[in-house]
């Protein structure tokens, strides 16, 4: 080992500083969660290989993972022959995912009733969807306060989390991002 991080700021500083070839990354971190972490660290160094080992084997972690750029996803847990093997195939540029999420994986797209369009963003939760939608589609944030009976200033605290969390400095950038997955229509 190399290094090791307790947040994932730290996990991008170390991404920077010591140029790993594999990085093992943990969903629940403080700060900035595991899969902002993975994102950012692999937009940045796309030739480390991101395996995220967790607990949750859950859909929407999975996918949210593998579409930040991991290349690998193991339960904690896993038996020593089956982390190494996963950071040896992600060190030679390969994708492993351990037996229960390929098993997972497998269920879900050859499930005839499965969605094969996971929702946009899944680090947003419900409510960060429903206020991005409406700001997609144009509306200023006292018609949203109004349309979702809450608080401006609570409304402007989901955007705050919004534009952390897509990484995004306005909402101009936000609204980009948000119809290009097909929201605000």
């Amino acid at each position: 080992m190399v290094g090791e991080a307790e947040t994932g700021a730290d996990a991008i500083a170390k991404a920077d500083e010591l140029e790993p070839n594999v990085i093992l990354m943990d969903i629940q971190m403080p700060g900035i969660n595991g899969i902002q972490a993975t994102r950012q660290i692999v937009n940045k160094h796309p030739g480390v290989g991101v395996i995220v080992v967790t607990m949750y084997k859950d859909d929407d972690s999975v996918f949210a993972a593998m579409r930040a750029g991991a290349r690998g996803y193991i339960l904690k847990g896993a038996d020593q022959e089956e982390m190494l093997r996963a950071i040896r195939a992600v060190a030679q540029g390969e994708a492993l995912f351990g037996p229960d999420i390929a098993t997972r994986l497998v269920n879900f797209f050859s499930s005839p009733q499965a969605d094969l369009s996971p929702q946009a963003f899944p680090e947003l939760t419900s409510r960060e969807h429903e206020v991005l939608d409406l700001i997609a589609k144009g509306i200023n944030n006292q018609a949203i306060a109004n349309r979702l009976s809450i608080s401006e200033k609570t409304v402007r605290n989901h955007i705050s989390n919004i534009f952390n969390k897509l990484q995004v400095v306005d909402r101009a950038q936000a609204i980009v991002k948000a119809r290009e997955a097909g929201m605000g229509q």
